[in-house]
């Protein structure tokens, strides 16, 4: 059977348009449906990522209109790492989330129909070589996302999902009028050509394009000041629902980002406004975690963070700073997975999700804490775990740059993350048991997806190798902007290709 990267988008959205027929036909259909996708989206990565290895860069042309005229999606090194990280990601949601109970008890096909066009919409966004297709697929990723946060109907989750609603409609409206003013001055769509004629553009113009942009897309990367409907929307939607913005929302709207940095634009001091973008919503957001009394908000404010270390690592822009930058994205979608999911079981039943109920909860929830725990070490980078290796390799970045302020605020930030996290984990292991406490049981699902992503930490920490080199190219092929024009308009001006090496 041929498979394509069109697959990725056509598959999820038919089955997500059948959902209602297959209630008709039997509901279990509606839980085993979403899995068989997904795991044949799998299969569509492990086979299109092999031929990326062997043949280079795939353009998928739509209708057989070629580029700049037609659709096209790209599926390179970067982007096929990306979507297929996003693919194992959406497929161990789905275990975690098969027979949640909370999901169960509410209108399950309106739940899996909301994840698949969210999957859609995510990979969608990544694969697109289409300026106005990407604000269609993120427009379909942000309705999902809106009636997923608010998918128990109870006031919390409605007042979560409205502040999402709210600040999503403003990222949509500067995106829309960036796009199209964009379109006045390049007469064109495609982001390859838009990338070749932006020479052509004004300068104040393009700044003013690219502010619209990074307004726009902040929003959804969890940029700070735009990041204020993160905290709620994490700690009021389903667990299943906190995990898939962490691995695909978030990493769908900071891949925009970047994209339009590094391959749209050419504006000067746009990678210095990431580095200090980014500074100040690490800092942010990590002092914000500290002084949460709440478990899935603390975990939220952490991510926030981790995104802020992202975007100074793409900041730094050499070849070894991104290498560390994709290697923190894969990092972040696999260890915060974990203890968003480990985390949910633990305050399943406490008041207000707080941490200081948690207490002797190491004894009673042996596993579950020990999940958290490994999940806790991971995040702050301690050896041997995934997430050292990563912060490493940015560390070193910032090293060969000089950037000796920025390691330091690193380092101390870091500290920052280590005390709230082993306030946690003393809570688990040293605190004196509450009594009356309910435990929550995981269900099999859960245990063995929270047990993939546990051994993949492990795994990663000891053999980094084992994705070193798909890294290495998502890197290089992001770096090499000329590539991508050539990938996607062949015939291209080589000459205005040489100047933008």
């Amino acid at each position: 059977m041929v498979v394509s990267p069109v697959h990725y988008i056509a598959v999820p959205l038919l089955a997500a348009f059948l959902m209602p027929l297959l209630a008709k036909i039997n509901r279990e259909l509606l839980r085993i449906v979403p899995g068989v996708v997904i795991a044949y989206l799998g299969y569509v990565s492990v086979v299109l990522m092999n031929q990326v290895v062997k043949t280079g860069t795939i353009i998928e042309v739509i209708a057989g209109w070629h580029a700049p005229w037609g659709i096209n999606l790209v599926f390179s090194p970067f982007t096929g790492f990306l979507v297929s990280l996003m693919v194992a990601m959406a497929f161990i949601i789905w275990l975690y989330g098969y027979r949640f109970k909370s999901i169960d008890n509410e209108p399950a096909m309106r739940y899996y129909i909301l994840f698949l066009m969210l999957v859609t919409g995510a990979v969608g966004i990544v694969l697109t070589g289409d300026i106005f297709n990407f604000f269609v697929f993120l427009e379909i990723t942000s309705i999902s996302a809106y009636a997923l946060t608010a998918f128990y109907r109870d006031r919390n989750g409605a007042e979560a999902a409205f502040k999402y609603l709210l600040i999503g409609g403003f990222s949509s409206t500067f995106l829309l009028l960036a796009i199209m003013l964009l379109y006045t001055q390049v007469g064109t769509l495609n982001m390859a050509e838009i990338a070749l004629r932006m020479h052509d553009v004004p300068t104040n113009m393009k700044i003013t394009i690219l502010i619209l942009f990074l307004v726009g897309l902040g929003i959804e990367a969890e940029m700070f000041p735009l990041n204020g409907w993160a905290p709620d929307a994490y700690s009021q939607a389903p667990s299943p629902v906190g995990v898939t913005f962490a691995a695909l929302v978030v990493k769908a709207g900071v891949y925009g980002l970047i994209r339009i940095i590094f391959t749209i634009f050419d504006v000067h001091g746009a990678y210095e406004y990431l580095i200090v973008m980014g500074a100040v919503t690490l800092v942010i957001a990590e002092f914000s975690a500290l002084r949460q009394s709440s478990l899935k908000r603390m975990l939220a404010y952490s991510s926030i963070g981790q995104m802020g270390f992202v975007l100074i690592a793409f900041g730094i822009g050499t070849q070894e700073a991104v290498f560390g930058a994709i290697f923190l994205m894969f990092n972040h979608a696999i260890i915060k997975g974990l203890l968003f999911m480990s985390g949910s079981y633990l305050v399943f039943n406490t008041p207000n999700k707080e941490i200081q109920y948690l207490s002797g909860y190491g004894m009673k929830m042996p596993l579950i804490s020990l999940f958290f725990s490994l999940g806790a070490l991971a995040i702050v980078g301690l050896p041997p775990f995934a997430g050292f290796w990563s912060k490493l390799y940015i560390l070193i970045a910032a090293a060969d740059n000089n950037l000796i302020g920025l390691i330091a605020l690193i380092l101390g930030v870091s500290i920052v993350e280590i005390v709230y996290y082993f306030r946690v984990m003393g809570r688990l292991y040293f605190g004196k048991p509450a009594e009356g406490s309910i435990m929550q049981k995981p269900t099999i699902g859960g245990v063995v997806a929270m047990s993939i992503l546990a051994v993949t930490i492990l795994v990663v920490g000891f053999y980094p190798d084992i994705i070193s080199s798909y890294i290495q190219s998502a890197a290089a092929t992001l770096l090499d902007k000329a590539q991508y024009i050539h990938n996607v308009l062949p015939n291209a001006d080589l000459s205005q290709l040489q100047n933008l090496k």
